[in-house]
């Protein structure tokens, strides 16, 4: 870089602008106080240039975000760690895992799943559709000794006939309709709700089993809300 030149390829760059600034100045400045008042403008912005670099560089992206938190009632400070499925899957947006390290991820989490202790994955869908409505829970204003909802229907379509819902995951309507009641798709789609990184390495799907956000009864509701035949989704 030639600051004298100005010589850049970015006619639109801040440091072209910078030394345009410099020789407009430099050319009505003569003789030795010119010389003088240039020379120190130059020390001061390198100055400055090598101080902003330093201070970028040696930022730590995970301290400055952990100053930016304080622990209130039930959002503790601890949520800020990384598992190493949330390290692996916090690249770049477009990146994807390799795949070695994408399988032992999705191994890791399928042999952590747990099935319904009494082997019935079925609850009430009325008390899955309200579940899958409910978008409270977990955060410090909401009350802990409530129960978290898994706001279905913020990434889901799931009843015909509710209009606000999201569309960052697939449509459920007709679930279990389409599917059936089979032993294995009971216990795929139980596996998906309880740890969806079992089948997808980086899924943006919350782990409502595995994080504990659900209990074992309301993940039992939330299936009967999907594979019921009365449930509003199969209708």
């Amino acid at each position: 870089m030639n600051f004298m030149k100005g010589t850049f390829k970015n006619p639109s760059c801040p440091q072209k602008r910078a030394s345009s600034a410099l020789l407009f100045l430099g050319s009505r400045l003569r003789g030795n106080d010119g010389k003088w008042v240039f020379r120190n403008i130059l020390k001061m912005v390198f100055a400055a240039t090598l101080s902003i670099a330093t201070v970028v560089g040696a930022a730590d992206p995970d301290a400055a975000i952990k100053s930016s938190f304080k622990a209130k009632n039930q959002a503790g400070l601890e949520r800020l760690e990384r598992s190493p499925m949330q390290a692996a899957c916090s690249g770049p947006v477009g990146m994807r895992l390799a795949q070695p390290e994408a399988g032992k991820i999705e191994s890791a989490a399928l042999a952590a799943v747990k099935f319904p202790a009494d082997g019935q994955f079925l609850g009430t869908w009325e008390a899955g559709e309200k579940i899958a409505q409910t978008g409270t829970g977990m955060q410090y204003s909401d009350d802990p000794a409530s129960p978290n909802g898994g706001n279905c229907y913020a990434c889901h379509q799931l009843a015909p006939k509710e209009i606000a819902y999201g569309n960052l995951g697939p449509s459920l309507t007709g679930y279990g309709k389409q599917r059936g009641q089979s032993a294995e798709m009971l216990k795929y789609t139980w596996t998906r709700l309880w740890n969806s990184h079992a089948y997808n390495a980086c899924s943006h799907m919350p782990r409502f089993g595995d994080a504990g956000i659900l209990t074992e009864q309301q993940l039992k509701d939330v299936m009967a809300l999907l594979f019921d035949p009365a449930s509003p989704v199969n209708q």
